[in-house]
C-alpha cells in the first residue's frame, strides 16, 4: 500500500472530502506511475481520481463496525511514537 494513504474508515469526525480526493490522487499517482500526467493523459487521470473517490466514499459509506470511532489527535500520536521509535528522535 501507498505510504502517504491513510486509514479512513471509523474516526471523529468522519473522513472529509479532502481526504478522500488527496487518498483518491495518491492511488492514482501510484497505478499510472505519473506524479503530474502529460496534457494528453490529464483527463484520464482526473476522471480515474473521481471515480476512485466515488468508490472510497461508497465504501466508508457502507462499512459498519462495533468499535469506538478512532481520534485524529491520538492515531497521530501514535504515528510519531512508532517514527521515533523506527528512525529515532
Amino acid at each position: 500500500m501507498c505510504r502517504n494513504i491513510r486509514v479512513l474508515h471509523n474516526f471523529e469526525p468522519p473522513a472529509a472530502e479532502d481526504e478522500i480526493r488527496a487518498a483518491a490522487i495518491q492511488y492514482v499517482r501510484k497505478v499510472s506511475g505519473s506524479t503530474h500526467p502529460s496534457a494528453a493523459n490529464q483527463e484520464a487521470f482526473d476522471a480515474a481520481v473521481e471515480a476512485v473517490a466515488e468508490a472510497t466514499r461508497t465504501l466508508l459509506d457502507s462499512l459498519v463496525t462495533k468499535a469506538p470511532p478512532r481520534d485524529r489527535e491520538v492515531e497521530a500520536a501514535k504515528a510519531k511514537e512508532r517514527s521515533a521509535a523506527r528512525f529515532g528522535r
